[in-house]
Order: structure tokens, then C-alpha cells, then sequence
């Protein structure tokens, strides 16, 4: 008998992962990505092959708290309860990976292309004392005086809005999506700067949220601000670097061990905890 729309859901997990040890989220041969641990542990407790939509691919060394991945069930799979599933993929994924939730949306589904939003945390620490519990979390700048997190915020101003971010995209990346005549146009709501604290150590924290990024993005608007931080450009360079057009208009692109993907936002009543 066929399935019918009430046979049918999707499966979403809001997942964590310390990336570190990963070769960034999308499987390649022979490496340990999320998206391979994650699958085998699917496969095992749905008992066949599976596809996997993730809300926005990581690069390696990068970190998660909050990414979204959609699967989707169908049939005796919708019987499954959510505290046993929670349970069985908690079991099966490695210790550098997290089931925060298990959710659930309508059939066609897709954690990418329903995501209305995505948010991103950079952390950076500044000065000689190695950070201790953030370690491998940020990026550590030694030796060096503390950055100016004003003229830091006057430059990130720059950013918001509508652009085209060329600047800020990996070459290869950036000359694919040209050849294939799509747009490197993307719109931020918010690039926030801002000196803080995490688990008592301090850090220059960037965070930034937009529809959608390109390839090293946000790795790369943050170590252009660090440029100005530093003293070595002034504020508005920054609108110069976007009008250039051109990633060596822009600053190095910071280390992945810095960079957490934090957030995804949905239309509301999309998901729904699966009971």
C-alpha cells in the first residue's frame, strides 16, 4: 500500500559537536567527518541507508552547538518514540558529538533550505596566559595588546545589510559559484563585537547572523576586524575591502578552532518536539 501524508515526517536532530577531531561536517572519503558518525548512527537505529540535509556545512576544526540536520521517516519509523531515540543516537555517536534535541517537521522538510537564518560565535582570546578551559575554542593572540573592540564595532557596521562578499570568500569557492552564475551576494542582520567573559577567562567575542555564508566567511570577516583591532587600519577600510570585490582586499582568514555555529532559526511552529 502506498504512504500517504500521514505515513510521512521529517526526523531533525539539533546537534552539537566539539570539531576539533572532525574533518568538518560533510562526509569525504576516508576521513572522520560529523555527517559520517551521524549517519552510521542513523542507519543503526533506523536500520537502512540514510540522506542527511544539514543546516549549513562546517569546516574542519570548526565547532557546533546548534546545528540542525533533517532525515526523512516515514511508515513504523513515526512510532519510534523521542526519548528512545535521544537514547539510542546518544549511545552511538562519540563523546565529541551531541543530541540536543529530537524534532519534528512536516514531510519535505529541510533543515537547509527552511533555515531562515544562521548565527555564528567567534571567539578570540588576547595576550600571554594561554587560555585554559576555552582552549581550543579560540583563537589566541600572543603576544598582543587587547583589541579595540570600538573601532572593531565601527568597522563590523560595514557589514550589515545586503552586500556582495566576494571579499570574504575562499578564491576556489568564490570563482565556483561565479562560474556557475549564482550569486555571492548575502544579507547580515547583525555582526556584533563585544568584550566578555566565558567560564571566567576573557574574550573578544564577534558574532554575526545572515540568511546564509559563504566558504570561510566569517573566519575571514574576523580576521580583517582584527586588522583594524589592532591599529593596523582604520574603521572605514572595511567598506573598502567590501567594494573591492577581492579576497586579497581583506584580512587572513582566523584559524577554525575560534568559530562555533550557534543558531538556526525556523518559521515558527515548524518544529516540534518528538514525542
Amino acid at each position: 500500500m502506498a504512504s500517504t501524508a500521514q505515513d510521512k515526517a521529517t526526523l531533525v536532530l539539533k546537534l552539537g559537536y566539539r570539531g576539533g577531531d572532525f574533518s568538518g561536517f560533510a562526509e569525504q572519503e576516508g576521513c572522520r567527518t560529523v555527517a559520517g558518525e551521524l549517519r552510521g548512527a542513523l542507519e543503526t537505529v533506523l536500520h537502512r541507508p540514510v540522506e542527511l540535509v544539514c543546516a549549513g556545512r562546517t569546516d574542519a576544526g570548526v565547532h557546533a552547538i546548534s546545528q540542525y540536520v533533517s532525515v526523512p521517516v516515514e511508515g513504523d519509523e513515526l512510532a519510534l518514540s523521542g526519548r528512545r531515540l535521544l537514547a539510542s543516537l546518544t549511545a552511538l555517536v562519540p563523546n565529541d558529538m551531541s543530541i540536543r534535541e529530537v524534532l519534528r517537521a512536516d514531510e519535505g522538510f529541510s533543515a537547509r533550505f527552511d533555515a531562515e537564518d544562521r548565527s555564528y560565535r567567534y571567539r578570540i582570546s588576547c595576550g600571554r596566559p594561554r587560555p585554559m578551559l576555552l582552549f581550543g575554542h579560540t583563537w589566541w593572540l600572543r603576544p598582543a595588546p587587547s583589541l579595540d573592540v570600538d573601532a572593531m564595532s565601527e568597522a563590523a557596521a560595514h557589514l550589515v545589510g545586503e552586500h556582495d562578499f566576494t571579499s570574504f570568500c575562499k578564491v576556489s569557492s568564490a570563482r565556483m559559484l561565479q562560474e556557475d552564475g549564482r550569486s555571492l551576494s548575502r544579507n547580515l542582520q547583525t555582526v556584533r563585537v563585544s568584550a566578555t567573559e566565558e567560564l571566567g577567562e576573557p574574550i573578544v567575542a564577534i558574532d554575526v547572523t545572515g540568511n546564509a555564508f559563504l566558504h570561510n566567511m566569517v573566519r575571514i570577516i574576523t580576521g580583517t576586524l582584527v586588522e583594524v583591532g589592532r591599529g593596523h587600519k582604520d574603521p572605514a577600510w572595511m567598506r573598502e575591502v567590501l567594494d573591492a570585490k577581492d579576497r586579497r582586499a581583506a584580512g587572513q582568514t582566523a584559524p577554525p578552532e575560534g568559530l562555533t555555529f550557534t543558531n538556526v532559526s525556523y518559521p515558527a511552529g515548524t518544529l516540534a518536539p518528538w514525542q
